[in-house]
This record gives structure tokens, C-alpha cells and sequence, in this order.
């Protein structure tokens, strides 16, 4: 039992290498194309319409199946991913998304399209759960925030890359193009990911220890490390570890278990956290251009404050990189939650152009802090590996969810109230958000994802004794 709870520590021992960089890569690409593939979609839909071939009832259909079917792809990648393993699930979400764009590409009607595109929905769902919750199981501790921020910054320039294609491409050769793209791109990330390593820590969680050290060592060879089978085994974070490994080497997880006494507030953050991302950034970067026009300022002057404001996107990235390992991902999301909370109270205050651009681009900035830390880390981090993408998949079909029914909210509370309503909503989900985090959630910095997970077997242990005590 020891030797399997040393997987987790022999990996955290590992120095960076060339083989964490390419895992990144690997990761960083198929994510990439995924998230390429929904930006594309305004594009290819205006063309549509513009040339016939769809109408705007038909569009809204599109943008719905695409939704539902990320609804449905973070739901199941959770289950097969805990199941079956990561390698499994990241070609098998990655082939789907890669083959039904490809059938998009070649699709002969919009409603064939559409159908295609909610197959492609479940492997752009499924790829930011299995992405993100992989990669947490391979870097070591001190990197494992940074590297995560890196992962969310290079998925969120893929907004300039499609729309700068689009652009491009679509007048002149037409929005099939942009599908076939997409495709290919993750149809190539498919074939080289095929050299990954299944996560030694699920197989260890498995009961697999055999295959989980034979690929610790190939990894310790990689990056020039002597194989050392007794590392870590006596260090005081295996024995932090030791109680979580103890209790859930030969369990499977279920579902079920994330509603249990141990894991409940850890669920209840999670889902916070996703839910709280999801509407912050769909009720203010999604809408921000029709604020802007209806409080007087004109379409081309809208678009020219809204990509200005946006530019805090990739400035926020770089803020979470430097903060990652400092701050910590609980008191990051705590005080970037009040920093927006903040600046969202001035908005509505802002006259000048200026002045709205600068707010915009902090909110924007605090935005990207907030998505660093919540869906690219913090979230993979709170579970023990067993449970780990079943807790990922359901907050992210939770956020899902949400997000269908936040373009409503927004549009009643703009109808209703106008900017300040919007945000209203906005302000307060961000105070809810700090107030559970900063309440209910584990501090992860630096620390093992094996004594995370222990932490809450050892609070219910705790709690257990501090009753029969007062019996």
C-alpha cells in the first residue's frame, strides 16, 4: 500500500523536463482545436445566412445542439474517464470531435449539420474535463497551477486564430473550410497522442500498481531521474497520503460518493466555482457589445472598445501565471472575486470612453484570472483520482447548464434595470463565489494531490471522533 501511494510523491519529485513540456503540448493542441471549433461558429453561421443556406431560427438550433452536446460530452467523460482510464477517454473524445467535424465539413444541409455539430459537442464537452484533470495528474506540485494557467492561456488565443481565419478564408473559399480545419487538425492531435501515457495515479487508484511503476520509471528515465522505488514512500507526504490511499486504492468511485459527508463541500465549491465562471463570462464578454450600442455608442465604435476591453483576456492569463503559485488557487479565486465584484460596481459609473474601456479591460482581466485558477486547476484538484473527472464532468455540466438560461436572465435584468441590472448579477455571483470558496475550500497550493484528497477522508475521521467525544 505504501509503494502505491508513493506514485503521487515520485511524481511530484520529478524535475520539469522535455517530457512535461510535451505532455503540455499534446494536451494544449486537442484542447485548442476544440475550443477553435466553437469560436468558428459566428462566422460560419453569418455566411450561412448571408448566402441562404440557413436562417436565424436555424442558427439559434445550432448554437442550442452545441451547448447540450457539451452538456452531454462533460457529463460522460466523467464517467468513462474514471472508468476507463484517461488515455481512453482523451483519443476517444478527440476522435469523435475530430471525425463529426470532418462530416460537418461535408455536411449537405444545415439540419445534417446540425446533427454534426451536436456530435461534436460531446467531444468539445468531454475535452476540457479529461484535458484539464490529466494534466493535474502529471506535474508536480510546485508547477501544477502554473501549468495549468499556461494550458488556459494558450486555449483562449484561439479566438484571434479563428476569427483571423475566418476572415480569410470564408469569403473566398467558403465555411466549409473552417470545419475541415478543425477536423484534420484534431484527427493529426488524435495520432500523435497516441504515444501518451496512461495517468499513473489512475492506475494506481485501480489497483494496477505493476503498470502504474513501470510507467513512473519510464517517466523518471525521461527526465534523467535514477529510478528510486522507495522514493517519497517515507517522506511526511506519503504519510499525509497514505490514510486517502488506504480507503480508495480498490474503489472504483461512484457517483455518489461526491454527495457524501467527505466530499459534499468539496462538490458544493466545485459546482460553485464553474457555475459562478460560466455566467460571469457569458453575461458580460459575450454581451458587452450590445451594452455598449445600446448606451448610445456606435457599432463601430462598440467593436472597437469591446476588442480593446478583451485584451485584458491574455493579460489576465499571464496575471494567474505569476499568482498561481503564490497567492494560492483558494484565496486567488477569493480575491479576484471581490477585485471584479469591484471594479463591476464602477462600471456603471464610467462616462468616457476611456474610462469604460479601462473597467472593461480589468473585468475582462479579472475574468482570465478567475477561469486560470477555477475550471484549469483548482477544480481537478479537489477529488481524489478515482473521483476525479466524475467531479470535474458533473461541475462542468452544472456550468453548462447555467449558461443556456444566462443569456435570459441578462437580457430581462438590461430590459429591466439596464447595465446596472446586469451588473447586479454579475456582482453577485462573483460575492457568492468568494464567500464558499473562502468558507468551504481546501488550500491546494504546493501540496500533493494525494494529501488534498486526504484531507477530507482525515476532516470526516476528525468530525466522527469530536462526536462519539461529546457522546
Amino acid at each position: 500500500m505504501q509503494m502505491d501511494a508513493s506514485i503521487g510523491a515520485r511524481l511530484d519529485k520529478l524535475p520539469l523536463s522535455g517530457f512535461h513540456w510535451r505532455l503540455l503540448g499534446l494536451i494544449a493542441a486537442g484542447m485548442y482545436f476544440d475550443s477553435f471549433d466553437i469560436y468558428i461558429a459566428g462566422t460560419v453561421l453569418a455566411a450561412m445566412v448571408h448566402s441562404g443556406e440557413s436562417t436565424l431560427g436555424q442558427n439559434a438550433t445550432f448554437v442550442s445542439v452545441t451547448f447540450i452536446g457539451m452538456m452531454a460530452g462533460a457529463w460522460l467523460s466523467g464517467v468513462l474517464g474514471d472508468r476507463f482510464g484517461r488515455r481512453f477517454c482523451y483519443q476517444f473524445n478527440l476522435g469523435i470531435y475530430g471525425f463529426a467535424s470532418i462530416a460537418a465539413a461535408l455536411a449537405p444541409s444545415i439540419y445534417w449539420l446540425i446533427f454534426f455539430r451536436l456530435v461534436m459537442g460531446i467531444g468539445m464537452g468531454a475535452e476540457i474535463v479529461v484535458g484539464y484533470g490529466t494534466l493535474s495528474e502529471f506535474i508536480p506540485a510546485h508547477w501544477r497551477g502554473r501549468f495549468g494557467t499556461i494550458l488556459n492561456l494558450i486555449i483562449n488565443t484561439s479566438l484571434f486564430l479563428s476569427t483571423f481565419l475566418g476572415w480569410l478564408i470564408v469569403p473566398q473559399y467558403g465555411w466549409r473550410w473552417m470545419f475541415a480545419i478543425a477536423g484534420c487538425g484534431a484527427l493529426f492531435v488524435w495520432f500523435l497522442r497516441k504515444s501518451m501515457p496512461e495517468s499513473p495515479r489512475w492506475l494506481a487508484s485501480r489497483g494496477r500498481a505493476d503498470e502504474a511503476r513501470q510507467i513512473v520509471e519510464r517517466i523518471e528515465a525521461a527526465c534523467g531521474r535514477p529510478t528510486d522505488r522507495t522514493a517519497g514512500v517515507t517522506s511526511s507526504l506519503t504519510r499525509e497520503s497514505s490514510a486517502g490511499a488506504a480507503n480508495n486504492a480498490n474503489d472504483a468511485g461512484r457517483l455518489a460518493d461526491l454527495f457524501s459527508r467527505r466530499l459534499l463541500t468539496r462538490t458544493t465549491t466545485a459546482i460553485t466555482v464553474l457555475v459562478a465562471l460560466f455566467t460571469v463570462n457569458y453575461a458580460f464578454v459575450s454581451w458587452i457589445p450590445t451594452f455598449l450600442v445600446k448606451q448610445g455608442h456606435s457599432v463601430s465604435n462598440s467593436l472597437g472598445i469591446t476588442a480593446l476591453m478583451f485584451a485584458g483576456g491574455p493579460v489576465g492569463s499571464l496575471i494567474a501565471f505569476g499568482l498561481a503559485e503564490r497567492l494560492g488557487r483558494k484565496w486567488g479565486i477569493v480575491l479576484f472575486s471581490l477585485v471584479c465584484a469591484g471594479f463591476g460596481v464602477a462600471y456603471p459609473f464610467a462616462q468616457s470612453a476611456v474610462a469604460i474601456t479601462a473597467l472593461g479591460f480589468a473585468i475582462t482581466a479579472g475574468i482570465y484570472v478567475l477561469s486560470s485558477f477555477s475550471v484549469a486547476t483548482y477544480v481537478p484538484e479537489l477529488f481524489p483520482t478515482e473521483l476525479r473527472l466524475r467531479a470535474a464532468g458533473l461541475a462542468n455540466t452544472a456550468g453548462r447548464a447555467v449558461s443556456i438560461v444566462v443569456p435570459y436572465a441578462v437580457a430581462s435584468a438590461f430590459m429591466r434595470f439596464g447595465i446596472s441590472g446586469v451588473l447586479t448579477l454579475i456582482v453577485s455571483t462573483l460575492l457568492i463565489q468568494a464567500v464558499i470558496v473562502g468558507v468551504f475550500g481546501a488550500e491546494t497550493k504546493h501540496r500533493s494531490l494525494e494529501a488534498i484528497a486526504a484531507d477530507a477522508t482525515n476532516g470526516q475521521a476528525l468530525e466522527g471522533c469530536a462526536s462519539a467525544a461529546a457522546e
